[in-house]
């Protein structure tokens, strides 16, 4: 079997080390700060990485702020390059002092009540530490992080510190995922056994292959737009990534490299599983039993080391009592944009996707289990069985930045909470070692760990 370290990168103790060193708030009791929010209940924000995903959020909560519909303001902003930095800075009306380079100086600002971390993988949960270690709320772009290692030290941060973690994969804040779970565990189509779900897309450019500019990198003069602090976004001196010399298309193009995400499976795959996690498990989602997944890189050779192609399997004991096993499966293909459609399967029946609301048909050889447990929708008698149909409509929900609002004020939970994305990232991460290996996993719950089938 491999060493596990060689599995999982960054050590247990390496990790917490290294969120310890880097800023000296963090040796304050994580409780000591209490709620920073004014009594007005303002929700003064930090942004950091402010690159294409971090423009769209800044540029969201300024809408927000326009509206007046939130008590909200962007106060800080933070990209270790400079021209999206000075970006930022301007898109929020800030002074000089409003922006910094290190993200340091976001989290010790005790003016600032709530990060949003919008940064490469690696880096995620890092921040996210910190930042409840030092009293603040967390939105966490998706993936959670980029090990399950990680994962879990963020999992035991927000337990530890009572802090409010959103992930970022907004459509769990769609309601449809929600009346999912209503109509599975009301037992309409019958105990869950498979589901499927995909992400794919084509481009003549490949995917991932993001501008480049040209002027940029650490060689630029430091007080210059095409500055950037290549040590600190690699963060080798933490046990992040590697130290490697300048290279633009790791920069700009991160997500063709291992060394900082799982390529299509957490940049896409993590989209489709944490919603169905939701409906079939619950909103804490579940572990897995076991991961195995299987694709390759088949077109797009150019230098990357993530594949192309993606097929990944997630199998599950019962989530509850009174439910089954059940296997998903995710495909993820960068080279054609036509996937798998949503679909949930029952013994008694199918969901699939109909507007916003699901369309359930039922199967012929459990019709009089199906219209029995749909017996309010009025299902024709004369229907033969196989053809019978109905279909539910979901409601409206808060979107996820406003879910996040109401569940820093104490008013919800977090669509995307804590339990559910380190669930939706273990399984996820299982299936990257999977491809990479051509190996089977499975989850060691009693270890909290991922070890090859059968070794």
């Amino acid at each position: 079997m491999p060493d596990r370290r060689s599995m999982f990168p960054v050590s247990r103790r390496t990790f917490l080390k290294s969120a310890a060193l880097a800023s000296p708030m963090l040796a304050m009791p994580a409780l000591s700060w209490g709620r920073i929010m004014g009594s007005n209940d303002r929700i003064t924000i930090g942004v950091i990485g402010t690159g294409g995903m971090g423009t769209v959020h800044v540029e969201d909560f300024l809408k927000i702020q326009k509206s007046g519909t939130e008590n909200i303001e962007v106060i800080r902003v933070c990209d270790v390059y400079r021209r999206r930095l000075n970006n930022a800075v301007r898109l929020i009306g800030g002074s000089e002092s409003s922006g910094s380079m290190e993200y340091e100086r976001v989290i010790d600002d005790r003016d600032v009540s709530a990060v949003l971390i919008a940064t490469p993988d690696h880096w995620h949960t890092k921040m996210a530490i910190e930042a409840m270690d030092a009293g603040k709320d967390v939105y966490c772009e998706k993936p959670l992080s980029l090990t399950i290692e990680q994962a879990i030290e963020c999992r035991d941060a927000v337990r530890r510190t009572g802090r409010v973690l959103q992930v970022g994969p907004q459509g769990t804040s769609e309601d449809r995922w929600w009346k999912a779970r209503e109509i599975i565990g009301s037992g309409k189509i019958g105990r869950v056994v498979w589901s499927q779900g995909a992400y794919c897309r084509n481009s003549r450019e490949g995917q991932f292959n993001w501008r480049i500019d040209p002027d940029a990198g650490p060689s630029s003069p430091s007080g210059g737009d095409g500055y950037i602090d290549w040590d600190r976004w690699l963060g080798h001196r933490w046990g992040l990534a590697p130290k490697i010399e300048w290279n633009a298309d790791h920069f700009f193009r991160f997500r063709k490299y291992y060394a900082y995400n799982g390529g299509v499976a957490t940049d896409l795959m993590y989209h489709r599983l944490a919603p169905l996690l939701i409906a079939i498990a619950g909103p804490n989602g579940q572990y897995p039993r076991r991961v195995s997944a299987s694709g390759g890189l088949y077109i797009e050779n150019d230098g990357r080391d993530i594949g192309d192609t993606m097929i990944l399997n997630v199998d599950y004991d019962a989530p509850y009592e009174g439910a089954s096993g059940h296997t998903v499966t995710l495909a993820s293909v960068m080279v054609n944009d036509v996937g798998l459609e949503d679909a949930i399967r029952g013994q008694y029946g199918t969901l699939r996707p109909r507007g916003g609301g699901w369309s359930l048909t039922e199967q012929s050889a459990w019709a009089k289990e199906f219209r029995a447990a749909n017996a309010q929708a009025g299902i024709s008698s004369e229907a033969k069985p196989g053809e019978a149909s109905l279909e539910i409509a979901s409601g409206s929900r808060r979107n996820h930045k406003e879910n996040w609002f109401d569940a820093i004020r104490g008013k919800a939970q977090p669509h995307c909470n804590i339990e559910l994305g380190c669930a939706t990232m273990v399984a996820i991460k299982m299936g990257v070692e999977s491809f990479r290996r051509s190996q089977t996993l499975v989850w060691d719950a009693r270890k909290e760990a991922a070890v090859v089938s059968g070794a």
